[in-house]
């Protein structure tokens, strides 16, 4: 259904008041396209769930919630408050099996049911087979196969940004008072996971300025919406006063935004040029449906006119958050790919609908239906690289279990350990075992104690009398971030670079030693 298509013959005013109609039973078509890509997506989360390491930002999810709960209230008064709802969530998963493949079971969990909400909205706006096709786009995208695999919170955001849009089309079709309650707390809820998720309210707003809604179904949202935000006020407050844990994000231009295109609708050249051409055709159906309206043709893709349209809720979903924070981030640059996974479902949404138009032209229902699905399975065949690369251990950032294995393997209890530069510390953190009998030179206060996500450190003086009394022969097992001890912004600071100068006056490296891993290195010093 295309935007001038928004406004349903039902919309006047004296059509409100009649009863809602009897609801219908789901087809078998609409089951299968709700199951079949929740299942798809569930086992392409299971496929290699275990990479064998966690990286820097799963390592900090591991070890906050594995915390008591004082614990946990104490660490976000001071950072990670946003993240405070999942540490929570995760409090409880953890709780059972700390491990890696529970840190992100919730993930994979999470995607299977966004899968099948993107193929409930296909069906709901358009047609069962509109539902599975983009319920397998969404399931066979890279970007969301891997964050499917990742110990965050935004698959979790993801599943309740689809979950608040199918309310959103229920409550405006038959709006009750507890089906917009239900459409609030969930956007609440949402939000309250990562808090750019209440860019998804002004999606919203889009979706019912576009379909005309009536006054009724707008004061109604309205007061839902008004609820969310009131809710979220206390967590804007305190996330505000942590802004400086990401002060390292830069002011985006035309390469995040491209890169946020490629994220969103494919990396792989033909299947991105296929997706957007696909969502066009979605948009502009109406000025197409003459041409492609031929005799033979099959109807619009949405023959179920309700209030409101397929193109109307995808395109704001889609579009609007990214448009906001990119045009916020020119003042405070806060614009990162992963913080608007929850948009990505009005991509596959649209490129549904307007393969729906084009393979209309086909008279034979199950052939198109089976059509759309191998176009599906041949775009997930051509970035088939992309999915086995998403399953590697070299696919995040750093690698810390090597990191770890490397000192478990070459120390000795007894021997003296210390970090450059102190966020180091989270190989010990992530991987306790590893680092049994090791003396921490530096630290003064555990994380937990501290409050703070890598602990409290002594004084340079402390350290140089700690490493004075060290017996000569002691040895000293540097773990470094090799990506940037030694650069600019080390020097810069100055609690490290004190370190690192009372390490060298102190103690000798024993070069042959080292062992070198990505993002990390273990290196031996002998006290002279």
């Amino acid at each position: 259904m295309g935007l001038t298509e928004l406004e349903p013959p039902g919309a006047a005013p004296e059509a409100a008041a009649q009863p809602p109609p009897v609801r219908a039973r789901p087809t078998r078509g609409a089951v299968l396209a709700v199951a079949v890509p929740a299942a798809v997506m569930l086992v392409l989360g299971l496929w290699g769930l275990d990479r064998g390491t966690m990286w820097r930002d799963e390592s900090a999810t591991f070890q906050v919630a594995r915390r008591s709960l004082p614990e946990m209230r104490h660490v976000l008064g001071t950072i990670d408050a946003v993240h405070g709802l999942y540490y929570l969530l995760m409090h409880a998963v953890l709780a059972v099996r700390p491990d890696e493949i529970a840190l992100r079971l919730p993930s994979v969990a999470a995607s299977a049911a966004t899968a099948a909400l993107v193929g409930a909205l296909g069906c709901r706006l358009a047609r069962p087979r509109v539902g599975l096709w983009a319920g397998l786009l969404y399931a066979a995208t890279p970007f969301v196969g891997h964050y499917a695999q990742e110990g965050r919170s935004y698959a979790l955001v993801a599943a309740g940004a689809a979950l608040g849009t199918w309310l959103l089309v229920r409550a405006a079709e038959h709006g009750s008072y507890g089906r917009w309650a239900g459409y609030g707390a969930v956007v609440a809820g949402t939000a309250l996971l990562h808090e750019f998720a209440v860019l998804l309210l002004a999606a919203h707003a889009v979706t019912l300025m576009l379909s005309r809604a009536p006054w009724r179904t707008w004061r109604r949202w309205g007061c839902a919406a008004a609820a969310a935000c009131l809710l979220l006020i206390p967590l804007a407050a305190v996330s505000r006063g942590q802004s400086a844990q990401v002060s390292w994000i830069r002011t985006p231009g035309l390469r995040e935004a491209e890169a946020l295109v490629k994220a969103f609708a494919g990396p792989e050249q033909p299947v991105l040029g296929v997706v957007l051409a696909l969502a066009a055709v979605a948009v502009l159906g109406p000025v197409l449906g003459p041409v492609l309206g031929r005799r033979g043709a099959a109807p619009s893709p949405s023959p179920r006119r309700g209030a409101l349209g397929l193109a109307a809720v995808a395109l704001p979903w889609a579009l609007v958050p990214p448009v906001l924070l990119y045009a916020a981030a020119q003042f405070q640059p806060l614009f990162l790919d992963r913080y608007l996974l929850f948009c990505l479902a009005g991509v596959p949404l649209l490129a549904a609908a307007g393969a729906d138009r084009i393979l209309g032209l086909v008279l034979w229902r199950r052939t198109v239906t089976a059509l759309g699905a191998a176009a599906v399975l041949a775009a997930f065949a051509v970035q088939l690289p992309l999915h086995e690369r998403e399953r590697l251990p070299t696919s995040r950032g750093d690698e810390l279990a090597p990191v770890a294995s490397a000192a478990g393997r070459l120390a000795r209890p007894g021997d003296a350990v210390l970090f450059l530069p102190l966020y180091e510390r989270r190989v010990a953190l992530a991987y306790p075992r590893d680092f049994t009998g090791l003396h921490d030179l530096t630290l003064k206060r555990s994380p937990a104690a501290s409050g703070t996500l890598f602990g409290e450190e002594v004084t340079t003086a402390a350290l140089r009398d700690r490493l004075a009394r060290l017996p000569s022969g002691s040895r000293v097992w540097v773990v470094g971030d090799t990506s940037t001890v030694g650069t600019r912004w080390f020097r810069a600071q100055r609690a490290e670079s004190a370190k690192a100068a009372a390490l060298e006056a102190f103690c000798r490296e024993v070069r042959e030693s080292a062992v070198f891993v990505r993002g990390g290195s273990v290196s031996l010093y002998v006290r002279r």
